[in-house]
C-alpha cells in the first residue's frame, strides 16, 4: 500500500540588492517514509550561516536549523526539530542541501532558506 503523499514547496528565488538565493525543486512530492532533499544556492559566499524555515499554510514560519558550509552538521535546531529527522549539508560554500530523513505527512509545507551573519533566535511564537 502506498504511503500518504506529502508536498514540500520551496521559495523559488529571493532577490535583494545584495544577493540572489535560489531554491530547487519548486515542488517536491514524496510518499511518507521517503528521504527528501531540497537545494539552496546562495550565489556567493560571505562566510554566513544558512538557515532553513518551515511554513504551513496560514501559519507563521518556524526555524528548523542553521548550518555553516565549513561544518559537517547543523549548528542548531529549532524547537521540535532534531538531528533524528532533519539534516543539512553543504556541498560547497554556496550550495546547501536540506534533508528530511523520513518524510511524514506533517512535513508538508513551504521551506525557505536564507543567509545570516547573526546568531539564530526563535523569531516566531505560536
Amino acid at each position: 500500500m502506498l504511503g500518504t503523499l506529502c508536498t514540500l514547496i520551496t521559495a523559488l528565488t529571493y532577490v535583494d540588492a545584495a544577493k540572489v538565493v535560489t531554491q530547487t525543486p519548486a515542488v517536491h512530492t514524496v510518499s511518507t517514509g521517503q528521504q527528501v532533499v531540497l537545494n539552496c544556492n546562495i550565489e556567493r559566499d560571505e562566510n554566513y550561516y544558512v538557515e532553513w524555515y518551515k511554513q504551513v499554510p496560514g501559519g507563521a514560519p518556524q526555524f528548523v536549523l542553521k548550518i555553516h558550509h565549513s561544518h559537517s552538521s547543523p549548528d542548531s535546531f529549532g524547537t521540535g526539530f532534531s538531528a533524528d529527522r532533519f539534516d543539512s549539508k553543504a556541498s560547497s560554500d554556496i550550495n546547501y542541501q536540506f534533508i528530511i530523513k523520513s518524510a511524514e505527512t506533517g512535513d508538508s509545507a513551504v521551506y525557505y532558506c536564507l543567509t545570516t551573519d547573526k546568531p539564530t533566535k526563535e523569531i516566531v511564537s505560536q
